[in-house]
């Protein structure tokens, strides 16, 4: 089974960038676009696990606290850089809670041998990637100068700044990832709300 932890968007938020990706999609044809349904805000993928496995992560996820908080999903970018676009992203500010959340996560998982995190967490929500490329940030071997995006830069930069608005994170959730020809499918295995402050 593999499972990552993440957070939901909320509809209003959902159907902003909805909106964007129906406006914006045919500037660059050749891309993976993602679907509006399927997009979170990933905490911690972990990757293949056995049932058992999964059951003894959800009950280290049920002991990490976190307060509700606000996240709010604005401006673009490219990873691994605008010159050399693999990835084409929306930004998520959470403040230092949403960091700390992230952090928490990847200790707890961490008492059951899943490798640490190896960079800071870095929130973004993936909308499009070159090639079905990977979507990790940093530079990878075949990354250089390309033009998928580059009709789709240009147009963004003649927008006012992309803002799709504030959401309060309730909860925080354990996904199943299941690949497919039309595109990952998730499924929503356990939630862990957060609390009131």
């Amino acid at each position: 089974m593999r499972i990552f932890i993440g957070i939901d968007l909320d509809s209003e938020v959902r159907s902003r960038i909805a909106r964007l990706l129906e406006g914006v999609e045919g500037f660059a044809p050749d891309a993976g676009w993602a679907r509006p349904e399927s997009l979170h805000i990933t905490l911690k993928f972990i990757g293949e696990q056995t049932p058992e496995q999964v059951e003894a992560i959800t009950e280290r996820l049920r002991r990490v606290e976190s307060s509700l908080f606000e996240i709010r999903s604005a401006g673009y970018g490219f990873f691994p850089s605008a010159k050399a676009p693999r990835v084409f992203w929306i930004g998520i500010q959470g403040g230092p809670q949403l960091a700390t959340l992230a952090e928490s996560i990847d200790a707890a998982v961490a008492e059951l041998g899943i490798p640490r995190e190896g960079r800071p967490y870095s929130p973004h929500l993936t909308l499009a990637r070159a090639g079905g490329r990977s979507g990790l940030p940093k530079w990878r071997k075949g990354d250089g100068p390309n033009t998928t995006f580059a009709e789709l830069e240009r147009r963004l930069a003649a927008m006012s700044e992309l803002d799709f608005g504030t959401m309060t994170a309730h909860e925080f959730i354990l996904y199943q990832s299941q690949l497919s020809p039309g595109g990952s499918k998730y499924t929503k295995l356990q939630r862990f709300p957060l609390q009131l402050s």
